[in-house]
Order: structure tokens, then sequence, then C-alpha cells
């Protein structure tokens, strides 16, 4: 169903798209070349869906591939074309461009190349911009109560999507960033793993992330994924050293609570209220929830500070401007009430690998535990 949705999604705009191209820029003696080009390009997304992750052949494989960058050029494809069709509706009141020049051969082929260019350059710095990973430091302040501790440095990513064919020197650059930066504690929000569940295409990523240490542990709750593919806090999880909180705290350092929740899709996910009977109220409290969707009710509790993911800013422009009205934070940094939330964009992403919208970070949040 998913997959249906984003191919109609896929193919709307692309009718729209085929046909402006071909009123605007094609000359007569070149529409059945451009249609035939046009078919074959536009078809790869559609026909990569006859085939799963798990195929192995080469045709499947590039199909799958190239797949992933067909969706979002077309996108940027049909934004620039509608842009233009906007400047011609402009151009009819202010007569910017005569309608003699429109019509010259060599203003067609440069507005179709600079359209094909500019589409292209956005693609490719969303692929830059996906493989950079980047930090976003935080610095706050949450009252101490009877803490043991003055200050936690706190690493804290999500949305790592990890299944076969996910690069694993990204994986070992994201473990020595983190090494870098040395934190107190290490949080995994959530979407870590992908459906793929063959243990062998996994056992890279675990080695990999069993060598991340932090004082007080690596820690982690699950996503909506790890939901659709059937996984719990399994050996996964556990053989990359990461301890899952599924609607349970822990007292950590006789200094603090940390909370994970479970996933919304879970129907036995307790209610926050009842979640935080389980917490010590004379120490702060941190909690993880993979989705941001409850900010209202946990900004009126005792939660000091909430991390979640999932939202990837929308990845693509101009999906951010969605996602921005759909969570009250969709991405950064937020006081309501009391409660200092975070949403980090991920570290990595489901789908095209191209970011235009935020950035592949690990959010870094030195929290000072302050006394009257």
């Amino acid at each position: 169903m998913f997959h249906t949705i984003i191919t109609l999604a896929f193919i709307i705009p692309n009718i729209y798209v085929f046909l402006r191209v071909w009123q605007l820029f094609i000359n007569n003696g070149y529409k059945v070349h451009y249609t035939l080009i046009y078919i074959l390009l536009a078809s790869i997304y559609p026909v990569s869906n006859l085939f799963s992750e798990s195929d192995s052949g080469f045709m499947a494989n590039f199909l799958i591939a190239a797949a992933n960058y067909i969706l979002p050029f077309y996108l940027y494809l049909f934004l620039f074309v509608l842009v233009f069709d906007i400047f011609l509706l402009i151009n009819r009141l202010f007569k910017i461009i005569p309608a003699e020049k429109l019509k010259n051969s060599r203003f067609k082929i440069s507005g179709l190349s600079m359209i094909l260019i500019l589409s292209i350059v956005v693609v490719v710095a969303g692929i830059l911009n996906f493989n950079t990973i980047r930090t976003s430091e935080y610095k706050i302040d949450i009252p101490a109560k009877s803490s043991a501790i003055s200050h936690l440095k706190i690493a804290f990513v999500a949305d790592f999507h990890l299944k076969k064919g996910t690069n694993i020197n990204f994986v070992v650059r994201f473990a020595k960033k983190v090494e870098m930066i040395n934190p107190d504690l290490m949080i995994f929000g959530g979407d870590i793993v992908e459906g793929d569940r063959e243990g062998e295409n996994l056992v890279p990523f675990e080695q990999v992330l069993a060598g991340i240490k932090a004082k007080y542990g690596v820690f982690a709750v699950l996503g909506n994924h790890e939901h659709y593919a059937g996984w719990d806090k399994g050996s996964f999880f556990d053989k990359a050293g990461m301890k899952v909180l599924s609607d349970t705290n822990v007292v950590l350092a006789n200094s603090f609570n940390l909370l994970g929740r479970n996933d919304s899709h879970i129907i036995t996910r307790k209610q926050i209220g009842e979640l935080l009977k389980s917490v010590k109220d004379s120490f702060p409290v941190i909690l993880i929830d993979h989705r941001p969707t409850e900010i209202d009710q946990v900004s009126r509790t005792v939660v000091d500070v909430q991390l979640s993911g999932h939202t990837h800013n929308g990845q693509l422009f101009p999906i951010n401007l969605i996602t921005r009205q759909v969570y009250k934070l969709c991405w950064g940094y937020k006081k309501i009430g009391n409660t200092h939330f975070f949403v980090t964009s991920g570290i990595r992403l489901w789908g095209p690998p191209v970011r235009t919208t935020g950035k592949s970070e690990i959010m870094v949040i030195d929290v000072s535990f302050t006394r009257k």
C-alpha cells in the first residue's frame, strides 16, 4: 500500500512534467526520442518495486539503487518546471522576455538544460549532505534535586535504518565521531534496524557499534521500523552493546532516571503518567520516545528532557514544510514548560540516500544539574 501511494505520487507529477517539457522545449523532430527516453527513465521506480531488497541479481540491485536517486531527481525536476511555468505567467504580465525569444531553439535548449542541471545539482548536494556526519551541540540546565553529579554529556542519534547494503564505512565514521565526543551517556532513539532480519548481514554493524562505550552505558528504544519488521530487544541489540528500554526506567549513577518508551505502534504502550510512577522523584528524568507526538502531555509532567527522532525533518524539501505542520517540534530544540525537547533529523535515512533538509547528525547535549 505504501509503495502504491508513493508510485501514484510519482506518476501524477510526472505526467505534468512530461507534457510541459514536451510543449515548452522539444522540437517536432525530437519528440519521439524524448518520449522514449522519458518513459524509460520514469519507469525505473515503478519497475523497481517488483523486486525486493533480498533479490541479489544484478538487474534487481541496479534498479533499486537507481530508483533511490530517480525519486528525488524527478521531485526537483517537477519543482523547477513548476517554477518555470510560474515565471511564464509573470512574463505574460510584465513582458520580461519577448514571446518570439521563448520560441527560439537556443532559448529552449538553454531553458531545458538549466532545469536539468539544477535538478541534478540539488540531488548531488543532497547526497553529499546525507553522507556528511555533523554534530549539533546544545547546553541546558535542569534542577539537580538530589543527584550525585553536576554534569552529564549525552550523545543522541536516531534513525540509523541499518540493513543489507548500508555502507559499513559510514557506521565506522559514526563510531569514530562518538569516540571523539566521549559522551557520558550514549542513546539510540529508535529505527536502528531496518526490515532485513538475516543475522549475517548485520554482524559487521554489531561489531562496530559494540565498540562504542560511555561512562553510564549505551541505551536504546525501538522505533516503528523495528515494529514493522518484528524486531524486539533480541540478539542484535545485545551484540551491539545496547540495552533496550521498553516502557522501563533505570536509575543511573544514583543521579538520574532514564526512561525509555515503547513506540506508539505498540498497543500495550503505557501512558506517560503510568510510566512516571516508576521514576525516583528525587532525581531528574530523561525520557526517550522515538516519535515526538505527545509533547504537550509530557511538558506538563516532571520530565526534564525528552529525546526523539522519526521525523527526518521531512528529508526532502518541500516535505519538511508538511512535517512542520504535523509535529509541534519537527527538528531541533525547544523548551516547553520545564521540559527540554530535542528532535534529531536522524543519523541516516529510510529510502533515497539524499537529504536536502536537515543533516545527518549526532546531537551532543551538555546537561548541567543546577542546585539552589
